[in-house]
């Protein structure tokens, strides 16, 4: 079974009407057996369908394929600065950019994918999109001057995230460093997306970094491994379509960059440290084998955790618990 007929399947499905078997297989000149099959692969992506002898097929709930065109047109003009890809189902949108990126592929491309099915997050762990419920998409930039270029970068990549979120009237979100975007679901905060940098080159020359990007959107239920994950539609009660929050986050990622290359990270470090998760608290600081707690005092414009627990030490990497 070829992804493309599911997700052709599925896009006559798209409008919430029923659909016979029958007309869908006229539409594509295929047999009723194959409309079957696809329907079923649909289910076990997770989509859920109706089927009702004598009126066909029709999705529970309405999904909002990504589409090219639809996402370049909320672009507007300055898609023509992009190199956009969109696939149905794909192992990692970080994957390929970065086996693409050694290959010559150009600057400011786009991958975004329906299904991620090997997702990677920070430390191993892993990042996968359901259908229709979250937003997954990698954008490579090349620099040059070498990574000394890159510091601060993944502290903007995080200001784009909270200021498009702004757009979306999410105002309480907060940047858990380094690379979690955090927002309040009552007395909670919870984790709505993720980053994740990946860079090829040297201190000298050209350097390449591939920005990750993995956003919940309209999820309400979750995996269960998941650590307190929260979506959009549970904070906002509205369901959001990806490609306007495609063009939202693309748009605020390319202003960010070229920010940071034009004037340096001052004035992005600020509105980081605005929303910087637990600053001036307790946390739980675990770093290679060893956990201790330490209050978070600040994060420099090199990305760099300082902290104090005794001593005032600069982190480069760990991880953060926050205390019960």
């Amino acid at each position: 079974m070829q992804h493309n007929l599911v997700f052709k399947v599925l896009d006559v499905l798209s409008d919430g009407k029923f659909h016979s078997g029958e007309s869908i297989a006229k539409t594509f000149d295929i047999s009723r057996v194959s409309i079957w099959n696809a329907i079923k692969k649909a289910e076990e992506f997770g989509v859920e369908i109706y089927s009702v002898r004598g009126r066909g097929y029709k999705l529970i709930q309405p999904i909002m394929l990504l589409k090219k065109p639809s996402i370049e047109q909320v672009m507007g003009e300055i898609h023509h600065w992009f190199n956009l890809e969109i696939f149905d189902v794909m192992d990692s949108t970080n994957s390929y950019l970065m086996e693409k990126a050694s290959l010559g592929h150009p600057h400011a491309s786009v991958a975004a994918t329906h299904i991620q099915t090997k997702g990677r997050g920070r430390r191993g762990r892993s990042w996968q999109s359901a259908l229709g419920e979250s937003l997954t998409f990698s954008l490579l930039w090349r620099f040059n001057g070498g990574a000394a270029t890159l510091s601060g970068l993944s502290l903007a990549v995080g200001v784009a995230i909270i200021r498009s979120l702004h757009r979306f009237g999410v105002l309480s979100a907060q940047l858990k460093w380094p690379n979690d975007v955090l927002v309040q679901d009552g007395p909670q905060y919870k984790k709505l997306a993720g980053i994740l940098i990946e860079l090829q080159g040297d201190m000298e020359g050209q350097s390449t970094a591939v920005i990750g990007i993995g956003i919940n959107l309209n999820q309400v239920v979750f995996s269960e491994n998941l650590p307190n994950p929260v979506s959009l539609r549970q904070i906002t009660g509205k369901s959001f379509d990806g490609k306007n929050c495609a063009q939202e986050l693309i748009g605020k990622l390319s202003n960010r960059y070229y920010e940071l290359k034009e004037n340096g990270f001052n004035n992005l470090h600020s509105s980081y440290l605005e929303h910087l998760y637990k600053k001036g608290d307790a946390v739980r600081l675990k770093k290679n084998a060893a956990a201790f707690i330490a209050t978070i005092d600040t994060v420099t414009a090199q990305g760099e955790l300082i902290i104090t627990h005794g001593i005032t030490e600069s982190i480069q990497f760990g991880e953060i618990e926050w205390l019960k």
